[in-house]
């Protein structure tokens, strides 16, 4: 049984997050208000929806700051059917709602819900519950491992359905990691991550426009105008930025050029407006985010809260690193926004309880 302590949570941590946001909201703000009044008539649209967000999200972290972590294991099994159900629903015409040839929303009427956020914290809830109560099994492949790698890839493979490969790409690579913290063999890690570059390669080469994609990420200037477009316009505006910025809301890419500038290539706006300096503090921040996460997580007081802090951390730190590797054209496009800065309700919603429960487990830590 733990000891409780009940100290206060982790202030660095809390404030990093509401830094994050902080800047998230003003480069919405920024980077969509020409769009938003060309399309909508209303500069503030984007601003307005993600506020309302924001503010929905940060008070389910506060309430989930003080609810005991430990509640979470009965409602780990419950959860993660349920989110399997939703991911099942969204693939259903007349349910899913599709957008650009992707149908990963559920209409709520002038709502939509995202499943596959809901399916990330679910299966890393159930995964650390399940992997705490192994103990020395997580060393066997058969009876340790397996039944969540059944997990993984039944649900890796319905948000591939959607298509969403990036998203799969992050749930995977994050309950690897937590494998690793579980105590996994070396050997079988090793394995894992080589099958599954192996399926990433297969997945890819199974599809015309993601073989595009990862054509353009390696020369985008083979075709300007069609799969290199995205990329171009994206290092155009960070090569704009230079070290300071042009100034916050006088970047150009913003006018129509950037796609998806308020949500997947919203950094680009960021080293655009903010230079350098602006890019490197939003970077700096997911850094002390992830030094304090996983702070929590070695300290915690049990297995299961360990395993749960190191997910979570994980989680959202791998999101960060492949929309930043997108944006400064390291890695093939995917479509995943940046954790706390890009527009998008269930995202911002899900991060934020994530968080919250990152900060109860800080409330247990052994040692500050």
């Amino acid at each position: 049984m733990r000891r409780r302590i009940g100290r206060a949570p982790d202030f660095l941590l809390f404030l990093t997050v509401l830094m994050l946001l902080s800047i998230g909201l003003v480069m919405i703000l920024s980077a969509s208000e020409y769009s938003t009044l060309v399309h909508y008539n209303d500069s503030f649209y984007y601003f307005k929806r993600q506020l309302l967000w924001a503010l929905i999200g940060l008070t389910l972290m506060f309430l989930v700051m003080n609810w005991d972590y430990w509640n979470w294991r009965r409602w780990a099994v419950p959860a993660v059917a349920l989110a399997f159900l939703l991911l099942i629903l969204v693939l259903i015409p007349g349910i899913g709602r599709e957008v650009y040839g992707s149908s990963r929303w559920i209409g709520l009427g002038p709502l939509t819900f995202q499943p596959s956020e809901f399916i990330k914290l679910c299966l890393v809830v159930f995964t650390a519950y399940g992997l705490s109560r192994k103990g020395e099994l997580v060393q066997s492949f058969t009876h340790g491992l397996l039944p969540f790698l059944v997990m993984l890839g039944a649900a890796a493979g319905l948000i591939l359905l959607q298509p969403d490969l990036g998203t799969a790409v992050t749930l995977a690579g994050t309950i690897l990691i937590m494998f690793f913290a579980a105590g996994a063999r070396m050997s079988a890690l090793a394995g894992l991550a080589g099958t599954g570059v192996v399926a990433v390669g297969l997945v890819i080469a199974a599809e015309p426009y993601r073989m595009q994609r990862f054509l353009a990420f390696l020369d985008p200037w083979q075709d300007p105008q069609g799969s290199g477009f995205h990329i171009i316009q994206s290092l155009y505006a960070l090569g704009s930025g230079g070290l300071f910025g042009t100034g916050l809301g006088q970047g150009k890419q913003k006018f129509l050029y950037l796609p998806a500038q308020h949500t997947d290539f919203i950094f680009a706006v960021i080293g655009e407006e903010l230079g350098f300096v602006g890019a490197a503090l939003v970077i700096s921040l997911f850094a002390v985010f992830v030094w304090r996460g996983l702070r929590v997580a070695v300290a915690a007081p049990d297995s299961f809260g360990s395993l749960l802090a190191a997910g979570l951390t994980v989680g959202i730190a791998l999101q960060a690193i492949i929309n930043i590797g997108v944006v400064t054209g390291s890695l093939p496009i995917t479509g995943i926004t940046l954790p706390l800065i890009s527009f998008g309700g269930t995202s911002l919603i899900f991060t934020l309880i994530s968080v919250g429960i990152l900060l109860n487990i800080s409330k247990y830590v052994t040692g500050k």
